[in-house]
């Protein structure tokens, strides 16, 4: 680590939406060859601290210095002109586009007629994967990667902009072990070479491993900063989200016992479903007041079987019922929810209309209901306050564009759009992803509060905490097919994790 001034350093930095208090006089430093790890819960300012570094957000009080020198962004392309590229969360991949197109997108080379040079463009990302210690064909659409390897993409094209501070938000949060593996590695390399690195995460055990130093934030503030070494996850819980940290942190990393098998009626009944290419053969029941945990690594299937049994994919072959009725899928989202089905896709970005006020984000599902010829805002804000209220979600005010608010707070609308009329079956996608330790606990509580209304609900994560966290019993899904189920025995990480 460098020994001279901090490479990037923001002091007294403030930020305000709509009256919301993001950031309260912050500071922050960020070395020259250092891995920093950023945590905090959903809503804690994290994000909206990178975004100003990034030059999304250009209004803001307080000074960042670079390099020593004062710097004011106006735009994410001053930000890139000035060695700073973040990879997000949710990826800005453009699935039809190549591999190549997608690195170079937005820095297409030119030839001296002015129009994009197709050979350099292949090579240079080639080159620039290659960099990367992978072998990827440039030509191939971007969108038939795995997760993993489109972050991968997205990391190639920062770098191939000149980024020596890249900012990374949530990276491993949709990665199997291995693939976490391989960006750790890369990630050492990276700082080997001296480019500084901000590591935003939830997952505290990676925060831990990965970086030479960590800050965390609580309401809009910094509430602590060390070097790791020596440091554990209590002492980041602890400032996370202050006292009586101890029974949240044990909630989600002690073994669990699982229930008996339920007697109650089987609401789901899947019988021989296939995808072609992407699950074959899978049968399952689901029954009301049950959470049903379906795990396994990223591209094991189990997203695409959501997708299925929720109307959006459809199904080479199998048969689906709700409550003994055979559900007519091949009619869509629209069939699916009027079979009883409902659906929370891993992506927010895919459900919420970011531009959106939150009441509108909520009363979308059930729009036929408040006013069949005119709408009736009083009474979709009236909806919506009830269940911000009951989800706590943070801040209070359903004017707000849903963009503005956290990814945590921004799942919580996503399920508040199924609660005024509850659907017989409820399937999550992901439904922690990328969240804090409070977060989680508040979407724990909420999907334990819909199993006692008598909902059946299926989770599907690639986050064994959540699955663990949540389910009654568990199906493991491995390469396209259910390998194994537990049920009614003690269940660990460990042991998901060798199923999987």
């Amino acid at each position: 680590m460098a020994a001279s001034g901090p490479v990037l350093e923001l002091r007294a930095v403030s930020k305000r939406f709509a009256g919301v208090t993001a950031l309260d006089s912050v500071d922050f430093a960020l070395e020259a060859g250092e891995i920093h790890g950023l945590v905090g819960e959903n809503g804690a300012g994290k994000s909206t601290l990178m975004k100003i570094i990034a030059g999304v957000h250009s209004e803001y009080d307080g000074e960042m210095r670079l390099g020593g020198k004062p710097v004011r962004f106006r735009s994410p392309r001053d930000a890139r002109d000035a060695g700073i590229g973040m990879v997000h969360q949710e990826l800005s991949i453009v699935p039809a586009l190549s591999v190549a197109e997608n690195v170079a997108l937005g820095m297409q080379p030119l030839n001296r007629a002015g129009i994009v040079s197709w050979r350099r463009m292949r090579d240079q990302a080639r080159a620039q994967l290659q960099a990367l210690g992978l072998t990827l064909d440039p030509d191939m659409p971007a969108g038939g990667l795995p997760i993993g390897m489109q972050q991968m993409v997205e990391l190639a094209r920062t770098l191939l902009s000149g980024a020596r501070i890249i900012i990374l938000d949530e990276p491993t949060s949709a990665l199997s072990p291995p693939e976490v593996e391989r960006l750790f590695g890369l990630l050492e390399r990276l700082r080997e070479a001296g480019h500084s690195i901000v590591f935003i995460s939830h997952f505290l055990d990676d925060v831990l491993r990965i970086s030479d130093a960590v800050t965390v934030f609580r309401n809009g503030r910094r509430v602590g900063a060390a070097p790791v070494q020596g440091l554990g996850k209590s002492w980041l819980i602890e400032r996370m989200i202050g006292g009586g940290h101890e029974k949240l942190e044990e909630s989600y990393t002690r073994d669990m016992m699982l229930p008996p098998q339920p007697r109650a009626p089987v609401v789901l009944r899947a019988r021989g479903l296939g995808v072609t290419g992407l699950f074959g053969e899978v049968s399952l029941q689901l029954h009301a007041g049950e959470v049903l945990g379906i795990y396994g690594f990223m591209g094991s299937g189990q997203l695409e079987l959501a997708r299925a049994l929720s109307g959006r994919l459809p199904l080479d072959q199998g048969e689906v019922a709700v409550d003994g009725n055979v559900a007519r899928l091949r009619g869509g989202t629209s069939a699916a929810k009027k079979a009883g089905i409902a659906y929370v896709p891993e992506s927010r970005r895919a459900m919420l209309f970011a531009q959106e006020p939150v009441y509108r984000n909520i009363s979308i599902s059930i729009l036929e209901r408040i006013g069949r010829v005119l709408l009736s805002p009083g009474a979709e804000r009236r909806i919506a306050e009830g269940h911000e209220r009951k989800l706590g979600v943070r801040p209070f005010n359903v004017d707000l564009p849903v963009g503005q608010l956290s990814g945590g707070n921004q799942q919580k609308v996503a399920l508040a759009r199924w609660l005024t009329h509850l659907p017989r079956v409820l399937l999550l996608s992901e439904p922690t992803r990328g969240m804090d330790v409070g977060a989680k606990d508040d979407v724990v509580r909420i999907v334990r509060a819909l199993r006692e209304e008598g909902i059946g609900i299926v989770v599907v994560s690639s986050e064994p905490e959540t699955v663990l966290s949540l389910a009654d019993r568990i199906l493991v899904m491995r390469r396209g097919v259910l390998t194994r189920e537990f049920a009614g025995e003690p269940v660990s990480k460990d042991r998901l994790l060798a199923a999987a």
